[in-house]
C-alpha cells in the first residue's frame, strides 16, 4: 500500500517510530525523512527547510499536522512512506539496533485497525479483509472508508480487498444486519432500495404522503444521488486505476466521493440507531 489513512491518533503513534530523543541515534535519519517529504510533495512544509533544525519526531509531527488539514492525500502518502522507511532500517526487527520497540508498534497497530488497516509485526501494511468481518466490526471498518471518502480521497470509493464499492458495501451490510440476508445478484438500485427500506428511509418508489416529514424528500434525493454516482462509475475499471468514466472532471469526481461518504455515513448512523432501540 502506498497510502494509509491519517488521523490525530495515527500521527501521535507514527512519530514515535522516529523519536530517538531518549536513546542513542537510530535510523531513519533526517536525510531519510527528507527523502520521504520530497516523495510526498510536502517538503515545502518542512520546518527544517529554512528555520532552526528540530528533532525528527517534531519535524514529522509538524508536517503531518499541517497536511491532515490541507493536503490529506499527501499526508497519507507520507505516512505510508515513513512506515516503509522504518521497516527498511530494521525498525520492526527486535535484533536490529534501529528497533522502535514493541509498545510503539502495538500503539500504531491499534491506531490503524479502526481505519481498516492491519500493521504486521514486520512492518507490512494491508487492508482489513472486509469479507471476513461482520456486525459492529464491519460497521467500524466501513466507517474508516467513509471518513476518507468525506475528505475526497478517491480510492475510498473502492472498498479495498472486495469487489464492491463503498456505497454497495454499506448497503449490503445494512441489509444483512437488519434482514439477515441479501440477494447477491440484485442490481445496485435494488440493493440500495432494500437498504433504504430496512432503515425506514424513503425512496422515489414510495409515494409522497401528505404531512410527511421534510426529511423524506431529502432521503429520496439521496437515493437518486447515490444511483447517479453509481452510473458515473467506470464499471470496466472497478478495482483497477481510475474508478470514474473517462470524461468526468476531477472536481466532479471529488464531489462524487464526498457525497458517497456523506450518504454512507447517514446510513451507518441510522443502522446504529436501529441497533440501539
Amino acid at each position: 500500500m502506498d497510502r494509509i489513512p491519517v488521523s490525530d491518533t495515527i500521527i501521535y503513534s507514527l512519530v514515535r517510530l522516529v523519536d530517538d530523543a531518549q536513546k542513542s541515534r537510530r535510523d531513519p535519519s533526517h536525510s531519510d525523512l527528507e527523502f520521504q517529504l520530497n516523495k510526498a510533495d510536502l517538503i515545502h512544509v518542512d520546518p527544517n527547510k529554512d528555520g532552526s533544525p528540530v528533532g525528527k519526531a517534531k519535524r514529522l509531527r509538524i508536517v503531518l499536522n499541517w497536511a491532515i488539514e490541507n493536503d490529506t492525500a499527501n499526508a497519507e502518502r507520507l505516512a505510508a512512506g515513513i512506515i516503509a522507511s522504518v521497516k527498511a532500517c530494521g525498525g520492526f526487527r527486535e535484533s536490529s539496533p534501529n528497533f522502535v520497540g514493541a509498545d510503539a508498534i502495538a500503539n500504531l497497530s491499534d491506531a490503524l485497525r479502526p481505519e481498516g488497516i492491519i500493521l504486521g509485526k514486520d512492518g507490512s501494511i494491508s487492508p482489513v479483509a472486509l469479507d471476513n468481518l461482520s456486525g459492529r466490526n464491519l460497521t467500524q471498518a466501513l466507517r474508516g472508508y467513509v471518513n476518507r471518502a468525506k475528505k475526497g480521497i478517491q480510492d475510498a470509493a473502492l472498498v479495498v480487498g472486495t469487489s464492491k464499492d463503498l456505497m454497495e458495501a454499506v448497503a449490503a451490510h445494512v441489509v444483512q444486519e437488519l434482514w439477515g440476508h441479501y440477494p447477491s445478484n440484485v442490481n445496485f438500485p435494488g440493493l440500495l432500495g432494500q437498504a433504504f427500506t430496512a432503515l425506514d428511509m424513503a425512496t422515489p418508489e414510495q409515494p409522497v404522503v401528505q404531512g410527511e416529514h421534510q426529511r423524506r424528500r431529502l432521503e429520496r434525493a439521496l437515493y437518486e444521488t447515490a444511483c447517479s454516482i453509481n452510473n458515473l462509475r467506470n464499471k470496466q475499471g472497478t478495482g483497477h486505476g481510475r474508478p470514474w468514466v473517462p470524461d468526468l472532471k476531477g472536481s466532479e469526481a471529488k464531489a462524487a466521493v464526498e457525497l458517497i461518504g456523506a450518504i454512507a455515513e447517514l446510513m451507518l448512523d441510522n443502522l446504529e440507531a436501529k441497533r440501539n432501540r
